[in-house]
């Protein structure tokens, strides 16, 4: 997976490496707060030793050919966010999708754009039959996401997940992928 362009405004998707691990700090600096409403991230990636852990991690899932990170860029370079494939599981045909923005993002569709593009890459090019979208019930924005995609609520785990003190119900959605190739009008 190249970068490739996220639409007329000149965004695009592509690599995100351990050697690019201080340009992914300052981005995590800059929307550490905004990201952080429901994302455990800005807690994981803190420093530079952290970051480059963090892009490591996905790039040990990249050889194994399980999970993917990709950075969402504005037309001038900057990286304002990220789509990921958390997990990937080729023999059982499932994977788990995600994503976060910079505030200075947020709104322009970019997610809804650049996670199409990984999630049709996981059910065309990899086989993956139905992936995942977990979300905290009070994360709209996530779940407006996941309507776009053409993903169904498959249900609520109540207060499942503690997150600074507070327990938050988490929504899964999904999509399977013949309901993929119907919404995005994808051959077989």
């Amino acid at each position: 997976m190249h970068a490739s362009s996220l639409g007329d405004d000149g965004a695009t998707l592509g690599p995100l490496e351990p050697g690019q691990a201080e340009e992914f700090l300052a981005h995590m600096d800059r929307g550490r707060e905004f990201i952080g409403r429901y994302n455990g991230l800005p807690d994981v990636v803190t420093d530079l030793e952290s970051s480059r852990s963090y892009l490591q991690a996905y790039a040990d899932k990249t050889t194994a050919d399980s999970g993917r990170i990709r950075g969402i860029r504005f037309a001038d370079g900057t990286l304002v966010g990220a789509v990921i494939l958390r997990t990937m599981d080729l023999a059982q045909g499932v994977a788990e999708a995600g994503c976060w923005l910079e505030p200075a993002a947020a709104g322009r569709g970019l997610v809804t754009r650049a996670a199409r593009q990984v999630i049709d890459w996981a059910i065309v090019e990899r086989g993956i039959h139905r992936v995942e979208w977990w979300v905290a019930a009070g994360n709209a924005p996530s779940i407006a996401v996941a309507r776009r995609l053409g993903m169904s609520r498959d249900g609520v785990l109540r207060e499942s997940y503690l997150y600074r003190g507070e327990r938050h119900d988490m929504e899964i959605w999904s999509v399977l992928a013949p309901d993929w190739r119907a919404f995005h009008g994808n051959p077989a």
